[in-house]
């Protein structure tokens, strides 16, 4: 007999998918405080929320039975996944359960923007009749840049062309030929700025994203852009389009989501027709809340009774013993696909990934989903796990192959990765030490032996005196311990790769500080 707490409010016909079987107890208590949730979840098996709860790393120590976290819905955000994974709990979502409910939302908020449908309807409420203050614009002919055109993305794109619109995307993981097949003109973020009557972001909120539109952005956009975020706060500087508003840069803007919920001091509140404001109601439709709960509760209810893991954001489609055994390498698969993807710029088209040494006598296909996932989540953020990595990737037109073979090359196990894109390739190995620790041993011409951890810096430059010392110097100015430093080289005096692992991440203006140093060709961070 298993016990499930659902600890956040969830539709009936969820309830009733869990309630309905004889193996589990299922208690509802929402609205608890933290020491409260603390002080029952030891008891239960499996753990359902929504966003209201925050699952805590000491929510999770205190669960000591639990084995699954399940959230109806897509963000993983108020849940602690390190923490998770570290007890080996299961942490699923539901990355389709809001889809359309969130495309209609952004296709709403365009509409109401273009017609000035809310001012128009609080001035009849009024009883008034003023047409001529509600002169409104069309969408057809218009041009729409959608940045991120993943499932929510694709969707407006639909809607957007049904409406007569040209589509214009910007999205790193989708290939031209998809994009071309749908009637969309894939473009980079310059193009779109520069040419869109209509922005809207359907991106993760991510350290590369948050603030991505700001002063620079918005200073490139035609005047009279319409800008739209139904996706999530601080993707959209606020005070930078409060600004772009008041000096009529931006025509208007409709946002359904900020930086603080509720925020406190909107500063977008004080515009009229030209702003519309929604308190985050993309998956708020009826249908979305019951998707998502029926399908929460399907997906724990299968895991807890052995029936296959869908999902799971921090655990592959395979058996426990096996995945024991595999674990280290799909860690370092995961790594490998992240560090690459960060590194990489342009469309990506083609993975290939090769097997060397004792590795290549077990099934490697979980690895290679796991890579997949590492490769795709800097973009795909929460919509993307072990399960679905290879179908959105087959989605997104990557031919993604796998070879195999049984001869150790310069490493007992090595696992080789190619990814190629509309602008360039790379080729990057890892391995392991003493069969846990992952290493990355190889990127593109470089041999190093680097961690592939925490916040690191990833430079290219010329081999000359003076590097490490200038490096040290300028992190020390900035209070930026250097954890490990790993170094390749061509040829003495020629091309050279250093790798740093710091305690604490490069800002931006750091960033380019450290390109303008001697002797440095090129310089990015990677999170991991």
């Amino acid at each position: 007999m298993f016990k499930i707490l659902v600890s956040d409010a969830l539709s009936e016909e969820g309830l009733g998918v869990l309630k309905s079987s004889k193996d589990f107890v299922v208690d509802v208590k929402t609205g608890m405080k933290p020491d409260e949730l603390k002080a029952v979840i030891g008891g239960y098996d499996a753990l359902v929320v929504r966003s209201a709860t925050k699952v805590t790393a000491e929510v999770i120590e205190a669960g000591k039975k639990l084995k699954i976290i399940g959230r109806a819905g897509v963000g993983l955000d108020n849940v602690d996944l390190a923490a998770a994974t570290g007890r080996g709990i299961i942490v699923m979502n539901t990355p389709g359960g809001n889809t359309i409910s969130t495309a209609e939302h952004t296709m709403s908020m365009i509409m109401a923007l273009s017609r000035n449908i809310p001012l128009a309807d609080a001035s009849m409420k009024r009883k008034e009749w003023k047409r001529k203050d509600f002169m409104g614009v069309e969408l057809y002919n218009k041009t729409i840049g959608i940045i991120g055109l993943g499932r929510i993305g694709m969707e407006v794109a639909k809607r957007c062309l049904a409406f007569g619109m040209r589509v214009k995307a910007y999205d790193p993981f989708l290939s031209r030929d998809v994009a071309e097949k749908m009637g969309v003109e894939l473009g980079s973020l310059e193009d779109i700025y520069r040419v869109a009557d209509y922005i809207t972001v359907h991106v993760p909120l991510t350290e590369e994203t948050r603030g991505m539109i700001s002063d620079k952005q918005l200073a490139m956009m035609k005047t009279g852009v319409r800008v739209i975020n139904c996706a999530r706060g601080g993707i959209i500087d606020e005070q930078a389009l409060a600004r772009a508003l008041e000096s009529g840069k931006v025509g208007g803007c409709a946002l359904d989501v900020y930086v603080e919920e509720p925020p406190k001091d909107c500063s977008l509140a004080k515009f009229g027709a030209n702003v519309v404001l929604t308190p985050h109601l993309g998956a708020s439709t009826e249908e979305a809340q019951v998707n998502v709960a029926i399908e929460i509760a399907h997906q724990i209810s299968d895991a807890l009774l052995g029936k296959g893991i869908r999902n799971a954001a921090n655990y592959p489609s395979v058996d426990p013993e096996t995945y024991h055994a595999l674990q280290p390498y799909i860690n370092l698969c995961e790594k490998l696909g992240s560090l690459t993807s960060q590194l990489s710029q342009g469309a990506l088209s083609e993975v290939n990934v090769t097997y060397s040494g004792d590795i290549s006598r077990h099934d490697t296909a979980p690895l290679t989903m796991a890579l997949m996932k590492g490769l795709l989540s800097p973009i795909l953020q929460d919509t993307v796990n072990f399960i679905n990595s290879m179908a959105l990737a087959k989605e997104r037109g990557i031919r993604v192959t796998e070879l195999k073979s049984q001869q150790a090359e310069e490493f007992v196990t090595l696992v080789s990765l190619e990814i190629k894109t509309d602008k360039e390739t790379h080729r990057i190995a890892g391995t392991l030490l003493s069969k846990s620790e992952p290493r990355i041993v190889k990127v593109d011409e470089f041999y190093v032996e680097a961690i592939p951890a925490g916040c690191m810096l990833i430079m290219q430059n010329w081999d000359k005196p003076g590097i490490i010392g200038n490096l040290g110097k300028l992190m020390g100015e900035h209070n930026i311990n250097i954890a490990a430093m790993s170094f390749g080289r061509e040829k003495q005096g020629g091309r050279a790769m250093s790798v740093l692992n710091v305690d604490s991440c490069v800002s931006q203006d750091l960033l380019e500080r450290v390109k303008s140093l001697p002797h440095i060709l090129s310089a990015k961070t990677v999170q991991l």
